[in-house]
């Protein structure tokens, strides 16, 4: 009898994930901003030694009208061989697109043939509702046993937020994942620590708050979110929430440690109302509860009003606006995305209460517009083994057009990491843009075979 065995791509711990091979393809959300033409999965050859790197060498349309695909993930990932919940029957080859606007989600398999992924499943909007009472699917992240989806709105109301499961194998929409919300109303991100029985979420706004854009009343009466909810993994409850103070507005991306045995990790903040600051926080075991610390401040960069767009003309300054980070696997390095100014950054977070900037590379913002590019680096993915990061520089139609209004265009970039003390280098050879998308925009980037921000694990 043959040995079964599980996905190869799934590993017990982050030591056995950072010698995974080299990823040979990546996945692009790109959609249309007019909504007149199909959003899509691009995909794009990222082997250095193919005659096709840095090209466009796979394209998928979706078979409906303004989508706009945001965070999408894989259906399962190396927390399926987590003890308590077993699934290592499952392989990792569906690709979870849900649609912000549309509200729908899409399952695409990538099996058969990975350069042209396949729908093969459509969840209508109506089954989120009707089955988990929640809308406008955000952010995808597969769990040892299901497949997890936050929401930024109710099913038939502006809120509240939250988190619908679906299942790992029918991708049918089980219900909602909370059984006591508390206060928590607004939603964003979420991840955990699984061998510690916590869950983590953040806070952005509901539909009516961001659909249409960044809007000033809202963001200067500090209406966005600006707290951090804990969760009791099990029992699915809120046990504790923590408030960053009001100043600080949209706390967004979470990227907890990768190493089970340590219970912190990283949030990303856009801005603060006071001085248009962006800022990265830790948060942390602190007694039985948890704390939050602020560890970067990154000010905004003074401009003259005639470069800025109408939203920033009376300020005189661009913001940072920090809108993604990522963590590699070995929890040493973060990579934070300023996508006003144009900037990613790299620190050394060895030490998560004293991080070290250890790179930095621009490429676009608002004034910069550096190497002709628009738009900034926006959506960070970084590689298993850390040394390959990829940005792609639209952040959500309606936020793109206020910031730059003359057009973000589209792009995706490779970096290149020095692993051993730091540093960050372009990769010349590769920034597929512009028509090689079709004329659409890009956001969200998922390696093949999985990358940093898309696995959890049990083992240390």
């Amino acid at each position: 009898m043959a040995r079964w065995t599980p996905d190869p791509t799934f590993y017990a711990s982050p030591r056995d994930a950072v010698t995974a091979p080299p990823e040979k393809l990546v996945y692009v959300a790109a959609f249309d901003r007019s909504a007149t033409r199909p959003d899509a999965i691009a995909v794009v050859d990222t082997d250095p030694g193919s005659p096709s790197y840095g090209t466009v060498v796979g394209w998928t349309d979706l078979p409906h009208l303004g989508d706009e695909l945001h965070h999408f993930g894989w259906n399962a990932c190396s927390s399926a061989l987590c003890p308590t919940s077993p699934h290592p029957h499952v392989e990792r080859r569906y690709l979870i697109v849900p649609g912000l606007r549309s509200s729908r989600i899409y399952v695409l398999d990538t099996k058969d043939d990975p350069r042209h992924p396949v729908v093969v499943k459509e969840i209508p909007a109506e089954e989120l509702a009707g089955k988990a009472g929640y809308s406008r699917p955000h952010t995808i992240h597969c769990g040892p046993d299901g497949i997890y989806v936050s929401a930024l709105g109710g099913g038939d109301s502006d809120g509240p937020g939250g988190i619908a499961v679906l299942d790992h194998t029918t991708f049918q929409v089980r219900g909602a994942w909370e059984r006591d919300r508390g206060d928590q109303y607004l939603a964003y991100d979420f991840w955990w620590h699984l061998t510690r029985d916590v869950l983590v979420s953040s806070e952005w706004g509901t539909p009516s708050m961001i659909e249409d854009g960044l809007n000033p009343e809202l963001l200067l009466g500090r209406e966005y979110g600006h707290r951090l909810h804990f969760w009791d993994l099990a029992k699915r409850t809120l046990v504790q929430t923590v408030d960053l103070g009001d100043q600080y507005q949209m706390a967004l991306e979470l990227r907890p440690a990768h190493d089970p045995r340590k219970e912190y990790g990283f949030l990303g903040v856009v801005t603060s109302v006071e001085d248009l600051s962006a800022s990265v926080w830790v948060w942390h075991r602190d007694g039985a509860g948890f704390a939050v610390t602020k560890v970067i401040d990154i000010p905004a960069e003074p401009a003259d009003a005639a470069d800025l767009p109408p939203a920033l003309q009376p300020f005189g300054a661009v913001p940072p606006l920090v809108t993604d980070i990522d963590l590699s696997v070995d929890d040493r390095f973060l990579y934070v995305s300023c996508w006003g100014t144009g900037e990613l950054k790299q620190f050394d977070v060895t030490d998560p209460f004293h991080p070290v900037e250890t790179g930095s590379i621009h490429l676009g913002g608002i004034t910069r517009r550096t190497k002709g590019v628009a738009g900034g680096p926006q959506m960070v993915e970084v590689s298993r083994d850390g040394r390959r990061v990829y940005v792609t520089n639209s952040l959500y139609g309606s936020w793109d057009d206020q910031f730059y209004p003359d057009g973000v265009g589209a792009w995706l970039a490779r970096i290149d990491v020095n692993t051993e003390s730091g540093g960050m280098t372009l990769d010349e050879r590769f920034f597929p843009h512009g028509d090689d998308f079709r004329g659409l925009r890009v956001h969200q980037v998922r390696l093949q075979g999985g990358d940093a921000s898309s696995d959890s694990y049990c083992f240390p």
